[in-house]
């Protein structure tokens, strides 16, 4: 489908009666949510109630990925949901489940959600809208993360903050337009088939990696700030570093194989890992004062940082930011110096042997 079948909002002169003789199906096409989720028993109501709660007026299927170690989430999907479709993710990899999703699903328009996070009212209208207003082959807008436990608030007061989210827009806000990435997003279907769709060997970073291929192609990734998504942050400290760590080692994979998209927010955590550790090593050789002095920096900075967050958000919850902050930073930079092996780069594979492609979805 091309943004030319999407709902014109451009402005200008129409014809008399030109809106009266668009079909229902050509102004809103059908919606296809996708959400690969695991153990996500949870939050997936909460989730599916957004979806359900939405005004589009076209025809939205929503088709889960199930990727879960036992039954509880499609219990509860196929106890309160029974509209939902369910297609199994034995690979457990959010990749693997957007493309098996992708099998099932007949939208012209595929949405990508997950199991913690929850859509605004009037999100997919007015994704709808801006995909035709601006031509993108994704649009999308800000995270807003929202905690319900203390230590979930610490976590969100620092995903939004520009000490734990480095710059990206998406976090922070900013100005409508294009974009380096967006978060989920939201997708004209033929742009997404013609890249090949999500690479399923990513386990981390298949986002970004996805809208820097869509970006090489030529296409437009579009930022909206009114489109909003609210996500439920991990909620110990131990899943909190768990996952930074996964981001860094997974976001090195997209950066070898696409050295073009490096950002400098993406060497940051490595470059804090690597200055720390050459800390330890001239505390050892050279004096116990001189390797003190990228730590203390270091620390004054979280502490300093973490202040002054509290003072303009008025809350004692930045009391734990410089811990949540220093498990985002540390984990995600020792993550970035230990990479998994990439099955599907070009150095894993003998000379002459082709890369594996990936599979192109059809509408099933």
């Amino acid at each position: 489908m091309s943004a030319s079948a999407l709902p014109d909002r451009r402005g200008g002169s129409v014809s008399p009666g030109s809106a009266d003789r668009r079909s229902e199906d050509a102004a809103f096409p059908r919606i296809s949510v996708l959400l690969p989720v695991r153990n996500g028993e949870a939050t997936i109501a909460q989730a599916l109630d957004s979806i359900e709660g939405q005004d589009y007026p076209g025809p939205i299927e929503v088709v889960v990925a199930d990727g879960s170690e036992g039954p509880a989430t499609a219990e509860v999907i196929r106890q309160g949901y029974p509209k939902v479709r369910l297609v199994p993710n034995p690979q457990r990899i959010i990749g693997y489940g957007i493309a098996a999703a992708m099998r099932s699903a007949t939208g012209a328009i595929i949405v990508r959600c997950d199991a913690h996070t929850f859509l605004r009212p009037g999100y997919l209208r007015r994704a709808v809208e801006t995909l035709s207003r601006t031509g993108a082959a994704v649009v999308g807008g800000r995270q807003n993360p929202v905690g319900s436990t203390l230590f979930e608030r610490a976590v969100a007061m620092a995903m939004s903050s520009m000490l734990g989210a480095g710059g990206a827009r998406y976090r922070l806000g900013g100005p409508e337009g294009p974009a380096d990435t967006v978060f989920l997003g939201v997708f004209r279907r033929d742009a997404l088939e013609a890249v090949g769709g999500v690479d399923p060997d990513l386990v981390r970073g298949e986002d970004y990696e996805l809208h820097w291929r869509l970006r090489e192609r030529g296409e437009t990734v579009w930022f909206d700030p009114e489109l909003v998504v609210e996500y439920r942050p991990r909620g110990t400290l131990k899943t909190l570093a768990s996952q930074f760590f996964d981001y860094g080692r997974w976001k090195r994979i997209v950066l070898r194989r696409h050295p073009g998209a490096t950002l400098l927010r993406h060497r940051a955590g490595a470059a804090l890992v690597g200055a720390l550790a050459i800390s330890a090593v001239l505390a050892l050789v050279v004096s116990p004062w001189v390797g003190a002095v990228v730590p203390s920096v270091y620390l004054t900075a979280l502490a300093a940082g973490s202040l002054v967050v509290g003072i303009r958000r008025r809350t004692f919850v930045a009391a734990l930011l410089p811990l949540v902050l220093a498990a985002m930073q540390l984990s995600w930079g020792i993550g970035f110096f230990f990479p998994p092996r990439d099955r599907t780069s070009t150095d894993s594979f003998p000379a002459g042997e082709e890369r594996p492609r990936r599979e192109q979805s059809s509408p099933g």
